[in-house]
């Protein structure tokens, strides 16, 4: 089993959303001996955003990029085997300002390609990273509602969109609320993580 963490926390070792992370992780692979395990840090090492140059050089036929142009999409490139060659992905998504962080949106533009993680077809957009399980991290110092979250919707959808629809969060809330409605948030991810079959 290949499994893939993805931390996009600018936290470092004080993320909660990659303690979390690393727990499933843990969880995972003791299940699964022999697993290999990636871990792609997106706050330490981020990933370039979506620019005009990095647009033009995808939108560019691979013979007719330059060096530069070329270097620019193998570090997409590089993203997208990981995913593909992972059977399941981890994701550590704190909430900032009501979304994902950036990096871990440089993250998903990177992997989403036409012809190569989705197609389009006559019935519509077809996800092509299909057979693999996601768990989400989410970190967040507010409690949120399911039908009044601004953040997990995006990533949900972001998610199937790519064939990746086998998905599931763990929620560590309140996190801003004091002592006790953190220590409450954590708990409650970490029964969520210690029930994972």
């Amino acid at each position: 089993m290949n499994i893939l963490q993805i931390n996009s926390s600018l936290r470092g070792n004080q993320s909660e959303s990659t303690r979390v992370a690393n727990a499933i992780v843990a969880k995972v692979a003791g299940a699964n001996p022999g697993a290999t395990v990636t871990v792609r840090d997106l706050g330490a090492n981020p990933h370039p955003v979506l620019d005009e140059a990095a647009l033009g050089a995808l939108f560019t036929p691979a013979d007719q990029r330059t060096a530069e142009q070329a270097a620019r999409v193998a570090l997409d490139d590089t993203l997208i085997a990981e995913a593909q060659a992972a059977d399941v992905i981890v994701i550590g998504a704190p909430m900032y300002n009501f979304g994902m962080p950036i990096q871990l949106k440089a993250w998903f533009d990177a992997i989403a390609r036409a012809g190569v993680t989705f197609r389009y077809t006559e019935n519509g957009p077809e996800g092509l990273l299909k057979n693999k399980k996601v768990f989400v991290a989410t970190a967040r110092g507010g409690i949120y509602p399911l039908d009044a979250d601004p953040q997990v919707p995006h990533i949900r959808m972001l998610l199937n969109f790519l064939g990746l629809t086998d998905h599931q969060f763990i929620y560590s809330a309140g996190l801003a609320m004091g002592p006790e409605a953190a220590a409450k948030g954590q708990a409650d991810a970490d029964a969520a993580v210690a029930a994972l079959a």
